[in-house]
């Protein structure tokens, strides 16, 4: 059997992962804190039949050996933490880091981190995400706040209807030695895992943490353009190794009519 149908093979089940996370990039153009991912392909072991520098009758060493490729592989699916673009939305508890840095959230009993800052309160006047896990540290704005205020330090300030500040907070965010080793929950959430390295809390605008910017939301990194010129590339790979196994039995196809 040739070994090319088996190799094309792998590129058209390459490719199809390609195109889901492809899809998946383009469906969360608009998700707010999104981040987009990658896929990364290592090829496959290699059929060796001469070795290179092998030494020949003469004495001489072969340059060059043969060795043939055995298809390609996904080895990683990478999430990419580059900064987004910034919203304007004018609402007080909506939020965006403009640096490094994530926010931290409680989900049940577990602590979970996320980038989108899309705040707002519940029936008890606890500042939580779209899903009611709350923000840490907590922060509980007292009855007769009119306005809460957050500066680029991270300082959350509750403010009566004449300017009287009824309670005042610090905001923490925290960072990873390898953002891209977070396990992705969904939900816009993540958990770290050994490979991100354990949580680091910080001070906006202190060590290298981002800053926040409040009235802002932080939208996808995702560039619609460059995923269209991702699937024109996904696409057409594809379709090189389908038109590789077409020829490769084809070949099969001539050797097998040799003889009538």
């Amino acid at each position: 059997m040739m070994r090319s149908l088996w190799t094309a093979a792998t590129g058209m089940i390459g490719q199809q992962l390609n195109m889901d996370v492809v899809a998946n990039n383009l469906a969360n153009v608009n998700t707010s804190g999104f981040k987009k991912s990658r896929v990364d392909f290592e090829d496959l072991i290699y059929q060796t039949l001469r070795q290179p520098g092998a030494a020949q009758a003469t004495g001489q060493l072969i340059p060059t050996g043969i060795q043939v490729g055995m298809g390609v592989r996904p080895v990683a699916v990478q999430k990419l933490f580059s900064q987004g673009d910034y919203q304007q939305t004018d609402n007080q508890l909506d939020v965006a880091i403009e640096g490094d840095g994530f926010f931290r959230l409680l989900q049940g009993d577990q602590e979970v981190y996320t980038r989108n800052g899309a705040f707002k309160l519940d029936n008890n006047g606890v500042i939580v995400d779209s899903h009611g896990y709350i923000l840490q540290p907590q922060f509980t704005v007292p009855d007769g706040t009119t306005s809460v205020t957050i500066d680029p330090a991270g300082t959350i300030t509750a403010l009566a209807s004449d300017g009287t500040q009824l309670a005042q907070a610090q905001m923490a965010i925290y960072k990873f030695a390898n953002n891209a080793g977070l396990f992705a929950r969904g939900k816009n959430l993540f958990t770290p895992t050994p490979a991100s390295g354990d949580p680091v809390e910080g001070i906006p605008g202190q060590d290298e943490f981002g800053t926040i910017a409040q009235g802002f939301l932080e939208m996808s990194n995702v560039s619609v353009v460059d995923e269209m010129v991702n699937m024109i590339v996904a696409q057409r790979a594809y379709e090189a190794n389908s038109k590789a196994i077409q020829t490769a039995d084809g070949m099969l196809q001539m050797a097998n009519n040799v003889k009538r």
